[in-house]
């Protein structure tokens, strides 16, 4: 079969066919070179302008219509190029949300970010497992799939992208077909030099195949369960890509929306990218999920410093590899340097580069390509009149600026509303279990990772619906599990290791928060009934004492149920006993809706109600040198409203070039 796209510069697409003959010079002469740019974006989450729409306001250190600016300068840079997208596009903004939940685009609108990528000219992209957020009937539209899976209706093909989107490793139960087409092969028509240095027309056919995390299957099971099942990508790779080049591919990308595991192999594992390295046959590597920058010379992300990594080069087991960040604050360019030998063209990786370009250098960012803008200004504009509208109010400021250090003022309204909302369930529907205490978890989504802006920020006044977006950033659905006591312990274990182990002796400054765990993994209750330390002089695992409910310490077998969310019930985050087994209550609604609808019930918020109750500290302990984190400079007093007197900021710049001040904790106090 053969696709053939309208876009003006798309080249013919070949998905599981023989390669058809191309017009001009069907082979150069032996030793032509050429070089040839692959391009890769990742983990866009929708972002296609600068702007928070959780502040309302622009954010110029994020968005496509900038990252649109720098596509252009490796174009001219690089005549010769291959645009790809690595997936996670479609979700994430309140934008996003608007079309998939509020007016949902109809079927032959194109969604905002496919618009960008359409006028953009992408060549291709991946999917990834935020795809799937919104279910396999909003996807089968938006794509402008024809699904043969259960429970998605077959209807006219809708308005979808201009380009292949390819997904190897997620199969149909229906029909055990792959979701989408596995792969495709491209025909670009490059310009090459002749061995005499003369330009000389050639086809260089570009293979891209594309692989999801395999943990959809838990983090989407409400979407998923029953309709599509997954192959791990080690053996989809090694199935496709001699097929591939069996086909007539020059080159094979893979575009892996995994981040880097040495593990041991598994069919299941969530960032399976190292081991796709291994797999012969794939000449370059774009990768994501993680969203990291990817080479760094001066990293410390543990995936980027195994075996076989090499994190100034930007190659993994010796193939060339790129992740470009997220949100469009970068750019990835692969500078592929090619001879063609008479056969097949032949890739130096001596000479070959690999960089991620930033769209900012300090406080300036490139400028915005105003015509990606205009495609959505009328969705943008729609958001915005949206979020805008009021549920509520608050006297108190709740943010996540020192959330890692105990501040829970943007967390206990989310633990109010998920708990309250568990416990009516669980009365009117589940009376067995109506005996068990009821506690709730959140994490603070927004920490810094981001960038200084990347907090969660809600001021005392007007509470409007963006602001409970930027309380609850995903589209989860809420979950209740039953855990007993040793199921808590480990579950607090589990969100413990957000901190570095502290060496009380050490003189020199040590940083109290780790930069390989993320904040929206750190699960954080506020129960009155609730209390525990955590020792950060203790290596993880081991770190949480005294824990007790009401007073008392708990019973290894002392039952509870625990309102969390669909992610986290189903195994996201690898908490220790979560695998959805334990859950009891899938609810229907999602947690965003359930905090929605519990602001609007309170009408007022209180820091004495709603935002003061930690069920945490802490272990004293006096340290004979610093202990020190980062967050955004000039907001100490927010750490003294919320009650922690033991943080003061050390500078208003860390030096880390990023805009972060440094504070320091008294950990003795």
């Amino acid at each position: 079969m053969t696709f053939r796209y309208s876009l003006r510069f798309v080249p013919l697409i070949l998905a599981g066919c023989a390669a058809l003959p191309s017009d001009g010079p069907s082979t150069p002469p032996a030793g032509t070179q050429a070089t040839v740019a692959l391009l890769e974006t990742t983990d866009l989450h929708s972002n296609v302008v600068s702007y928070d729409y959780y502040k309302l306001a622009a954010e110029p250190s994020i968005g496509l219509e900038r990252t649109a600016t720098l596509i252009a300068a490796a174009r001219k840079e690089y005549p010769n190029n291959v645009l790809l997208d690595n997936g996670d596009s479609i979700q994430g903004t309140a934008l996003a949300d608007y079309q998939a939940l509020v007016k949902r685009v109809g079927c032959g609108e194109v969604l905002g970010i496919y618009k960008a990528f359409n006028a953009l000219r992408y060549d291709g992209a991946g999917v990834g497992n935020h795809e799937f957020n919104y279910g396999l009937d909003y996807l089968n539209q938006v794509t402008g799939n024809r699904f043969d899976v259960e429970g998605v209706a077959a209807n006219e093909k809708c308005a979808g992208p201009q380009f292949p989107q390819v997904l190897a490793n997620v199969y149909s139960v229906k029909s055990k077909q792959p979701l989408f087409q596995p792969y495709a092969i491209i025909d670009k028509r490059i310009t090459a030099t002749a061995p005499d240095g003369t330009p000389v027309q050639a086809t260089l056919k570009v293979g891209i195949i594309a692989f999801a995390p395999p943990t959809i299957l838990t983090w989407d099971k409400r979407w998923l369960d029953g309709k599509v099942y997954t192959v791990g990508v080690r053996e989809t790779a090694q199935r496709y890509v001699p097929e591939m080049r069996a086909k007539g591919a020059d080159i094979v990308v893979a575009i892996s929306h995994a981040g880097l595991d040495a593990d041991t192999y598994s069919p299941t594992m969530e960032n399976g990218s190292w081991h796709i390295a291994h797999v012969p046959g794939i000449d370059a590597l774009l990768i994501g999920h993680s969203h990291q920058v990817f080479p760094n010379a001066t990293s410390t992300v543990p995936q980027f410093n195994l075996p076989g990594v090499d994190k100034v080069k930007g190659t993994v087991n010796g193939v060339p590899t790129v992740m470009a960040d997220l949100w469009g604050k970068h750019l990835g360019v692969v500078g592929l340097r090619m001879t063609f030998d008479g056969k097949a063209w032949v890739i130096d990786k001596s000479r070959t580069t690999v960089e991620a370009r930033p769209i900012r250098s300090g406080t300036q960012s490139v400028a915005a390509d105003p015509a990606i803008g205009a495609l959505v200004a009328a969705e943008h504009e729609a958001t915005i009149r949206y979020v805008k509208t009021p549920v509520g109010s608050t006297d108190f400021r709740m943010s996540t600026y020192f959330a890692d250090v105990g501040d829970i003022s943007a967390i206990e309204i989310v633990n109010q509303a998920q708990a309250a909302y568990l416990q009516d369930y669980v009365r009117t529907n589940l009376p067995q279990y109506a005996r068990l205490p009821v506690l709730s978890v959140s994490a603070p989504f927004k920490t810094g990772s981001a960038g200084v802006s990347n907090y969660t920020d809600v001021r005392a006044g007007s509470i409007a619906l963006n602001n409970a977006a930027d309380l609850y950033l995903f589209p989860n659905a809420l979950h209740g599990v039953k855990v007993d006591g040793a199921g808590l312990q480990a579950w607090l274990e589990q969100s413990a290791r957000r901190f570095n182990t502290i060496d009380p002796s050490r003189t020199e400054a040590q940083e109290l928060v780790s930069t390989s765990y993320p904040g929206f993994n750190t699960d954080i209750p506020t129960s009155p009934d609730l209390h525990y330390e955590i020792d950060v002089t203790q290596p993880p695992g081991k770190r949480v004492k005294n824990l007790r409910y009401k007073g008392a310490a708990i019973a290894p077998s002392q039952e509870f149920l625990v309102a969390t969310n669909n992610y986290r019930a189903s195994g996201g985050g690898n908490f220790p006993g979560l695998d959805g087994s334990r859950t009891v209550v899938a609810a229907p609604d999602n947690n965003r809706d359930v905090l929605i609808a519990y602001i609007r019930q309170q009408g007022a918020l209180t820091r004495a109600a709603n935002g003061s109750t930690r069920s945490w500290r802490f272990t004293p302990v006096a340290t004979k040198g610093p202990v020190v984190f980062h967050s955004a400079p000039g907001k100490a007093a927010l750490a003294r409203e919320a009650g922690l007197a033991n943080i003061r900021e050390l500078r208003p710049d860390d030096g880390g070039g990023k805009g972060f001040a440094l504070y320091g904790i008294d950990l003795a106090n």
